[in-house]
């Protein structure tokens, strides 16, 4: 592989996640470790990114792509997640979901069952929980999160949704972090989404992360929840073969590969 190819992947990573460990680097293009280590050098010389103890960390981030190039990616394993998380819920729970391609999905997912209380930011999983094709009397109790919006998010945020959060007391928080990390838990790219979340995690009774292979062994920039405090993780088959899967094992309490 070309070293401008090799940069431009790791150039996507940063973008995505922000702060990308010379581990993922190696698995994600295959590479030696030296060859990383002069990619990471490479790109501090352009001035995209620094390096840091364990890999590389973007100057000036950018915001996460788009929300239909995040639904898109990795469909399948998502999918897998959402019907494994649904498999560890029961009827007449109350639920928080956050918003994120792969809360989406479980929102889809979650048309299986009923008797459910669900209380979302996210516009794209209350359209998802509330589609029918005529009156019919719906299957759950969907709550939307008043607050403010912006341009192409999809997703209601800021000081009157983080309020209305803590007017609930949820059985279980299913949260789609940005990064799962053994050490620094889940973490976001966004403050706003990163205090939703944390809201949720600390109004609900137990936490469960959802969370594929990609985002495992990373930290963005925002932490909202240790791993003490997750009650599940939750990640795709491929997650096993991560580097980073036997520190996750020892650190959360419970992990599913679905």
């Amino acid at each position: 592989m070309l070293q401008e190819t090799r940069l431009h992947r790791i150039r996507s990573l940063i973008s995505t996640h922000h702060q990308v460990s010379t581990e993922r680097i190696i698995n994600e293009l295959g590479v030696s470790r030296e060859t990383a280590r002069r990619d990471i050098i490479a790109l501090e010389e352009q001035g995209v990114a620094r390096r840091v103890h364990g890999g590389i960390v973007a100057i000036d981030a950018p915001a996460e792509p788009p929300l239909p190039v995040r639904y898109a990616a990795r469909e399948k394993e998502k999918r897998s997640i959402a019907r494994c998380a649904v498999s560890q819920l029961n009827a007449g729970q109350t639920l928080f979901l956050d918003s994120g391609s792969t809360t989406t999905l479980l929102a889809q997912e979650l048309r299986t069952m009923s008797g459910l209380t669900i209380i979302t930011n996210s516009l794209q999983a209350a359209l998802a929980l509330t589609a029918t094709e005529n009156d019919s009397q719906l299957q759950h109790e969907v709550i939307l999160l008043g607050g403010s919006m912006s341009a192409g998010t999809q997703q209601t945020h800021g000081g009157t949704t983080v309020s209305e959060i803590h007017r609930y007391q949820a059985d279980v928080a299913l949260l789609s972090p940005v990064g799962v990390d053994a050490v620094n838990g889940a973490s976001s790219f966004s403050l706003a989404e990163a205090a939703i979340a944390g809201a949720m995690a600390r109004q609900a009774k137990q936490l469960i992360l959802l969370a594929d292979h990609s985002k495992l062994g990373l930290t963005s920039r925002y932490c909202y929840a240790p791993p003490a405090d997750v009650s599940l993780l939750i990640s795709d088959s491929t997650a096993v073969r991560d580097r980073s899967w036997p520190a996750l094992t020892q650190a959360f309490s419970r992990v599913l590969s679905a």
